[in-house]
């Protein structure tokens, strides 16, 4: 793709995006962490609970996403908006090592009051700090849909 066909993925549509992850990472979770623990789980202050509970809460999710980095670009909720993460150089799909980077920013980006998050709304290739860390943007196509036409009907529609 063009680099003149892509623009950067503002706060919004990225904030969707990540709803749609932790939804989808919550349908997955939840119920494992049921299943291991007990419904008890729920109610206590512990941050972790057990290897389960870390590997589970923790390393589970980070696989997943840095995986789906790694060989769609993309979690689903990005592929969902029609976004994809690549290196903020090159245009190209980043190292592993970025993307890890990018992972692990996340936690950078949300310790101060989700600061390095909100970044995103004022940053004008609209990089969080977890981006700028990794060497990375945001990116999806201007052309998202078909354009509107009025008139005269395509052959076969009635």
């Amino acid at each position: 793709m063009d680099i003149e066909e892509l623009e950067y993925v503002g706060f919004w549509p990225r904030v969707g995006a990540a709803l749609i992850d932790t939804l989808l990472i919550l349908m997955v979770t939840a119920p494992l962490i049921t299943w291991v623990y007990g419904r008890e789980y729920w109610s206590s202050a512990r941050l972790v609970q057990g290897p389960a509970d870390f590997l589970i809460n923790w390393i589970l999710p980070a696989t997943a996403v840095i995986l789906f980095w790694i060989y769609r670009q993309a979690t689903p909720g990005k592929m969902a908006i029609g976004a994809r993460v690549v290196d903020a150089t090159t245009g190209q799909a980043p190292s592993t090592r970025q993307l890890v980077i990018r992972y692990l920013g996340y936690y950078v980006s949300t310790i101060p009051l989700m600061l390095g998050l909100i970044w995103v709304a004022f940053d004008p290739r609209k990089q969080g700090w977890h981006d700028k860390l990794a060497g990375t943007v945001v990116v999806r196509s201007k052309h998202r849909v078909a354009p509107v036409s009025f008139g005269a009907r395509p052959a076969g529609d009635s």
